[in-house]
């Protein structure tokens, strides 16, 4: 989104910067004064006769110490160091070094921080041609005052007179350039600042909203695995319930069986319906994905991890026990995203995949030899990474995807195995 030069005012000054301004009006004030005392122990009065010492130091004052507040009324202080300066040119006052870089200071933050460009442009324009009107106007004065033999030692082709008034106007034309050029350069660079601050929040908006509709897609797709999941323990229930139906009369201990598969079927069921009614929290048409793959087929994971160049192996660990099939699922998601993620990004050579069955749960471990995560999931946003979360999520189980300290990648899944129980076949 860009701002148009007109429509932004560049927000006032920060509490720090108050007090800095405050530190440096002080000081530039501080070091004038010093400045005025070496003027007047030297005798440089180049102005005239000078006013009584406390009208000079008086007159300093006024055109240094009002930076204190410069960029909190730009304009205000700009328009009185200008005038306090002519005035304090009027009466002869003989610091003129330090109170000269006040002015320019004063031009230059006019044009940084005046917040109406309008007003800022016309307020230094006006000063400007006041300054160079009050020149042509000391100019005048002095030309006719200038004593015999001033220029006695003049070599150069330039009548001396002109040379002097030429030498005044073409460094006041510079330094007053300059204070101007440089200003609205530094309002034109917080201008840009600011777009590039409101276009990374739009980036981050849109980030955001990339991340959330991931989030409900994979969130979708799980539920849609969970929900043939659901279907299939529903209708094994039902050819169990039938086979009950016949065999009660006759064989009723087949018919207990039976029943007991029934009841451990829809206990699964009800399960795995829990876990959909939490996922399923918006709707939308998303590509499905196959169902039917579990840990049982990580083997051929693994073999195509192989075919494609890498040295890829398969550890399983402790006794293996019937999973329920959204978890077996679930496991296997994430070790086929962890070793596509290898396989795109990685520029592995190594891939180890290991499967523990512990006491109360079930872990899956990914590690390569790559260079680390793959790009976008640096910060647990990648797209992948959102898929993994949402499923082990699901389970109530726990992810870890980061960089391993010696190199290359791990992503390592947890899923509790304390509530599950395995269905007959």
């Amino acid at each position: 989104m860009s701002v148009e030069p007109t429509a932004w005012r560049r927000p006032g000054p920060t509490g720090e910067q108050r007090r800095n301004d405050v530190f440096v009006g002080v000081a530039v004030a501080a070091v004038a004064q010093l400045n005025l005392v070496l003027t007047t122990s030297a005798g440089y009065f180049v102005l005239g006769a000078p006013p009584s010492r406390l009208e000079q130091v008086l007159w300093t004052l006024a055109v240094t110490l009002p930076l204190a507040v410069r960029r909190r009324w730009p304009a205000a202080v700009a328009i009185v160091i200008s005038a306090a300066f002519i005035v304090a040119q009027v009466r002869h006052s003989p610091e003129q070094q330090v109170s000269n870089g006040a002015l320019y200071v004063s031009i230059y933050t006019l044009g940084a921080w005046g917040r109406d460009r309008r007003w800022a442009r016309w307020v230094r324009i006006a000063i400007i041609v006041a300054m160079f009107a009050w020149l042509a106007i000391a100019i005048g004065i002095s030309a006719s005052d200038v004593p015999e033999g001033a220029f006695s030692n003049a070599a150069g082709p330039v009548e001396p007179l002109l040379a002097t008034i030429a030498n005044g106007v073409l460094l006041n034309a510079l330094f007053f350039g300059f204070a101007y050029l440089f200003g609205e350069t530094a309002w034109i660079s917080a201008r840009r600042r600011h777009q590039l601050e409101v276009q990374a929040q739009e980036l981050r908006r849109l980030a955001a909203e990339v991340s959330e509709q991931a989030v409900i897609g994979e969130r979708v797709r799980i539920a849609r695995e969970l929900h043939d999941v659901v279907a299939h323990h529903v209708s094994v229930m039902g050819v169990q319930a039938s086979a009950t139906r016949r065999v009660m009369d006759r064989d009723p201990a087949k018919a207990r069986t039976a029943l007991a598969a029934v009841e451990q079927s829809a206990r699964t069921a009800v399960d795995e319906l829990r876990r959909m009614l939490n996922l399923l929290r918006a709707t939308g048409d998303v590509e499905e994905r196959p169902s039917g793959s579990g840990v049982d087929r990580l083997d051929a994971l693994v073999a195509n991890a192989r075919d494609a160049g890498l040295t890829a192996t398969l550890g399983v660990y402790g006794e293996p026990v019937p999973l329920p099939e959204s978890l077996s699922q679930a496991a296997y998601r994430i070790v086929q995203e962890a070793v596509t993620n290898t396989l795109k990004h990685a520029n592995a050579s190594v891939i180890d995949v290991r499967v523990r069955y512990h006491a109360a749960e079930l872990e899956v471990d990914v590690t390569d030899d790559g260079h680390g995560a793959p790009p976008g999931a640096h910060a647990g946003v990648g797209l992948g990474l959102i898929g993994m979360r949402e499923r082990v999520a699901a389970h109530e189980g726990t992810l870890e995807a980061r960089s391993r300290s010696g190199g290359g990648y791990r992503v390592r899944a947890r899923f509790p195995l304390a509530q599950t129980e395995a269905v007959p076949a």
